[in-house]
């Protein structure tokens, strides 16, 4: 979420649009900004809301005379909106749902903070539907915005296809199968490896990659997904960690595997469609926004390995059909998920909701 956020700083700033940044204090977010050379207000903050922290939104919105404000975590409107009323504010303010939330959110101090919203943005469907069943935003107040991808940083075309075979000794007639994503309860990763363990009984040409550091407190997670490795005795998996270089990582794939348990986006998918790659995706909601079974993908049952393993044996078997894939997945991301269109979608809303006020 903070790096979809950095994302579009940038992006805005490549247009020539004055950005600022209010975010919390020595955050990973705050850490990354300092090198773009704008205005960062850091903002200390505590897991109860605090009046002093409204006071000093408050005050960075009234010396910034801004045009629009968007925010891109639900919990950061209990902050924006007092702030906006203690100055009677009419600045637009746009909402972008990230992460879907169960809670239902429709008691009187939800309500006023919703109500301030003039525009939520949800990356796929199921994040509108998520808006609409437990907020009050009306379904005119939401808007579908797809996460977008960098076509020239994830293009096969710019990245060496060699690099990480050679790091790894895969030779060219040997098939890597990997995905890439953090180490947290519910990415799959259970799946990938029983898949991995079902498929080396049957081909003698296969490796496997695990791509991603653990999460936060998850470190106990990611040893145990280590250790399941190790009981099942697999020799051909390599666990890469966190890697800066994806694109040369993706580009070394032969087939990517997004296994999530439920995933409102799935940004880790769209980087290795671009690529070119083909791919076998769980039927997770938010991965049908982005992935087409038989067409850029075979989609198998959430947490299914047996399916899972059914599905790759289709592509191990039909290099025709992974060229074929790969190539539908790429034209899908350039249609739907390119950056460059993505933040003409967002431009446009700023653009109407700043002329509306005027």
């Amino acid at each position: 979420m903070e790096m979809v956020t950095l994302t579009g700083i940038k992006q805005l700033l490549k247009r020539n649009h004055k950005v600022e940044l209010i975010c919390v204090d020595e955050s990973r977010l705050q850490l990354e900004a300092n090198n773009l050379g704008i205005i960062i207000h850091p903002i200390k903050v505590s897991k109860v809301l605090n009046p002093f922290s409204v006071i000093k939104v408050a005050s960075v919105i009234k010396s910034g005379c801004y045009d629009l404000i968007h925010s891109h975590a639900s919990k950061d409107l209990w902050l924006i909106v007092p702030a906006l009323k203690i100055l009677k504010s009419k600045v637009p303010l746009v909402f972008t749902k990230h992460v879907g939330s169960y809670i239902l959110k429709k008691d009187l101090l939800h309500n006023k903070i919703y109500n301030r919203v003039n525009l939520a943005i949800a990356i796929s469907s199921v994040i509108k539907n998520n808006l609409t069943e437990t907020t009050a935003l009306t379904e005119d107040k939401i808007k579908i915005i797809f996460n977008g991808v960098d076509l020239e940083k994830f293009n096969p075309e710019n990245a060496d296809r060699n690099k990480i075979r050679k790091e790894l000794n895969i030779s060219e007639n040997e098939i890597l199968i990997g995905m890439t994503g953090r180490f947290s309860r519910g990415k799959g990763h259970e799946e990938f490896l029983h898949a991995a363990n079902q498929l080396r009984k049957q081909f003698a040409n296969l490796k496997f990659v695990v791509v991603g550091e653990a999460s936060h407190g998850e470190d106990e997670y990611a040893n145990s997904i280590k250790q399941l490795a190790e009981n099942y005795d697999l020799k051909n998996v390599y666990f890469l960690g966190f890697r800066s270089d994806i694109p040369d990582v993706l580009a070394a794939m032969d087939i990517f595997v997004f296994p999530s348990h439920a995933e409102s986006f799935g940004i880790a998918l769209i980087e290795a469609m671009a690529m070119f790659k083909p791919s076998v995706c769980s039927n997770s909601e938010g991965v049908l926004d982005i992935a087409v079974d038989n067409e850029t993908s075979y989609l198998f049952k959430v947490k299914d390995g047996n399916d899972l393993t059914k599905k790759l044996i289709q592509l191990i078997r039909d290099p025709e059909k992974r060229n074929s894939y790969g190539n539908n997945a790429r034209k899908r991301v350039a249609e739907l998920f390119d950056l460059e269109k993505v933040t003409d979608q967002i431009i446009n809303v700023y653009a109407k909701l700043i002329e509306d006020r005027r």
